[in-house]
């Protein structure tokens, strides 16, 4: 088992991937670096392998996929997460993974949206689509992530082994924070610098796609992780509707004594039905994921448990 574990998930990343191997040897010389190559066309994998990496595959695309197969195969004390791209400068690595291994932080996030990002990412739409996903996601669920989107990330061998890896593209970074915040465990922020990728570098991120792809993410997580608020929001919506088209049937009804909108009045019976049957169903999927927060907290001090006996064990040994 590695004490430090830097995992650099890749497709495509031949002019910059010579550089992230060698700083994060530098930068973290006890650390080993897990280059995982999704398919690449081009020398990504050779050139990490000549640099001192351990190369493996991962076969099915995108980026989810990869981490996924990284967090089955590695164990470690703490994982560095880094983009292949050299967009993020390794020298704030030390100071993530002293978060994880001394100050008891489940996931460490680079921000790079208080830094320097607005100035060097010359994607406009992109800024203003992690602003949109962090505010959004801030707001749902009353936290205080600075970064949603960055691939800098640092874990503790708690939060890899415990988290169920659903997406399979770049909406990953969202699924893992919102499965942090959720179930209560420490996230901390370190402000790191970003700068763009190099001249030559393309980015694999399709800013419309991938951009629906995120905000579903958070629609269907939001829906997972919150369904009172979810479907009550849904039951007052309906409400609404069935409100605003019955109330002129009500007042025809007071002036005339003659109900002559049935079709309209059996629209709202039913609109409002829907949303008393939504707003129930809140209360019930609400009920089932209390259940299930319970179980991932039993489940999630077991694995904590396992790596303190591994911890202890290896030092009577020394």
């Amino acid at each position: 088992m590695d004490k430090i574990a830097v995992l650099v998930p890749c497709y495509n990343e031949e002019k910059t991937i010579a550089k992230v191997v060698r700083d994060a040897r530098k930068i973290l010389p006890e650390a080993v670096v897990y280059v995982y190559d999704n398919n690449s066309t081009d020398c990504t994998a050779e050139i990490a392998k000549a640099e001192g990496a351990v190369v493996r595959k991962e076969y099915m695309q995108g980026k989810g996929n990869v981490i996924r197969r990284m967090f089955r195969e590695i164990e470690a004390s703490c994982y560095i997460m880094v983009d292949g791209d050299d967009t993020y400068p390794m020298e704030f690595a030390p100071e993530m993974v002293d978060r994880v291994l001394f100050h008891n932080a489940d996931m460490v996030v680079g921000d790079r949206l208080s830094s320097t990002y607005f100035e060097e990412n010359k994607r406009p739409f992109h800024n203003m689509g992690n602003s949109l996903v962090r505010a959004s996601i801030n707001r749902l669920f009353a936290c205080e992530v600075k970064d949603i989107m960055t691939g800098f990330r640092a874990f503790s061998y708690g939060f890899v082994k415990t988290f169920p890896v659903l997406s399979k593209g770049f909406e990953i970074e969202t699924e893992m924070t919102i499965h942090a915040v959720y179930n209560h465990m420490q996230i901390d922020n370190v402000i790191v610098e970003y700068r763009d990728r190099p001249e030559g570098s393309e980015s694999k991120l399709n800013t419309y796609s991938d951009g629906f792809k995120v905000l579903g993410t958070i629609f269907r997580l939001y829906r997972d992780y919150k369904p009172f608020g979810f479907f009550s929001f849904l039951a007052l919506f309906l409400s609404v509707i069935a409100a605003a088209f019955f109330v002129p049937v009500f007042l025809e009804y007071m002036k005339t004594g003659l109900v002559l909108k049935f079709p309209t009045l059996i629209v709202c019976g039913f609109v409002m039905m829907a949303a008393i049957q939504s707003f129930f169903a809140g209360l019930i999927l609400s009920n089932m994921a209390l259940k299930n927060r319970r179980d991932f907290e039993y489940r999630f001090t077991l694995v904590v448990e396992k790596e303190k006996r591994r911890q202890t064990d290896e030092g009577e040994k020394d």
